[in-house]
């Protein structure tokens, strides 16, 4: 499972509107998870501007055991070509490395809170990613 940036915030801020059903599905996903570089760049980005320390959703992640993909040049050539691709939805750079590593890796589940993104952007054969929380 993909794991995207805006549901370690909320998980990460009790007063996010989506901070429960986070931290409630949290536990049961925590094993199947894998998230990237740039994901976790952003994820520091946005929790350092607010009241908590820049590095803990990166010692969130660490204490998970979760892995952090880096993606080989092809894959960053993937990247390019699904931004130009997605650029009306938009598409940043780090839903970008997300749809590269589920293309090369076969995954087809995502646990984000970017709904639109996610139901826009589609895998091989145009399938649809499976998006969590559910709702």
């Amino acid at each position: 499972m993909l794991l995207d940036t805006g549901q370690r915030v909320a998980a990460l801020d009790s007063r996010d509107k989506w901070h429960r059903a986070c931290v409630k599905i949290w536990p049961d996903l925590i094993t199947r998870c894998v998230t990237t570089e740039a994901v976790v760049t952003e994820a520091c980005h946005l929790v350092g501007r607010g009241r908590h320390s820049s590095s803990l959703p990166l010692e969130f992640l660490l204490r998970g055991e979760i892995p952090i993909l880096s993606l080989p040049v092809g894959g960053q050539e993937r990247a390019v070509d699904l931004m130009k691709r997605y650029a009306a939805v938009p598409m940043d750079y780090a839903d970008a490395t997300l749809v590269a590593a589920a293309e090369a890796l076969g995954i087809s589940e995502v646990f984000t809170l970017d709904r639109r993104g996610f139901a826009a952007y589609r895998r091989p054969r145009g399938a649809r990613f499976t998006i969590l929380p559910a709702g």
